[in-house]
């Protein structure tokens, strides 16, 4: 099984080697996709440098600008499935999702015959490490306010360390998901949900990044508040899960 590691970046100098070279220390043959939003530090240069020793396990895309999370890895799936992978992981560049929790969420899709497996917090066994209180406010007030608008039964829905299988990213019409940012990881486990996938929430431990800047403003929680309620009323009123399907 073929099984892509699909990592977005911006401004992550201090990260981007560490964590390539933890997934490839694992041996567990995950291939490593970078998708750089032209980082000013210099984050690709970094990626590009490591290339030249994996050429067949490490790749990079490179993008004009900040773009949002959602479409980088829409973009890395996409990728991904044209060169036939079979199992495509969302994961962070900065060390809060721990590389060795890559096969604990593959085994729940291989063996435990999952589609989504979520990396999730929320769920018995799942911790938070070194967060300040407001951000751990902000994050399970999201995932609350998630669970009672849509009724999805994920405990964490804002999570952003998953496993696809192939089968859920060809049948899902990527073009259809509209947000990018915080509500982008929840309307890909509602599609997912609706259009009848198993989901499966493996307990991880997140920790907080050590270098680098966190990604979150103010803007991108305006998009899941008001995204989350969208997508509901879409459901019970419009087309979506015919628009959802390619």
């Amino acid at each position: 099984m073929k099984k892509l590691v699909i990592i977005p970046t911006y401004n992550e100098k201090e990260n981007v080697t560490d964590i390539i070279r933890a997934i490839f220390d694992l041996n567990q043959g995950f291939h490593i996709l970078i998708i750089d939003d032209n980082s000013p530090d210099g984050t690709a240069a970094i990626v590009k440098s490591l290339i030249i020793d994996q050429p067949q396990e490490l790749f990079l895309l490179e993008r004009s600008g900040k773009l949002g999370l959602g479409t980088a890895y829409i973009l890395g799936f996409e990728w991904g499935l044209e060169k036939g992978y079979d199992f495509l992981f969302e994961m962070d560049a900065d060390f809060s999702h721990d590389p060795k929790d890559l096969d604990r969420l593959y085994q729940a899709c291989i063996n435990g015959g999952a589609d989504v497996a979520i990396g999730s917090r929320y769920v018995k066994g799942g911790q938070l490490e070194n967060w300040p209180f407001s951000r751990k406010l902000i994050s399970k007030s999201g995932a609350l306010y998630s669970r009672l608008i849509t009724w999805m039964p994920v405990m964490d829905p804002t999570a952003g360390f998953i496993c696809y299988s192939r089968r859920v990213l060809s049948i899902l019409n990527l073009s259809s998901i509209s947000f990018v940012g915080y509500a982008f990881q929840i309307e890909m486990k509602f599609a997912a949900w609706r259009l009848g996938f198993k989901i499966t929430e493996v307990p991880i431990t997140f920790r907080d990044r050590k270098f680098g800047a966190s990604k979150m403003s103010k803007g991108i929680i305006q998009e899941g508040i008001v995204g989350v309620l969208s997508m509901q009323l879409q459901y019970l009123f419009g087309d979506y899960l015919t628009r959802m399907k390619r």
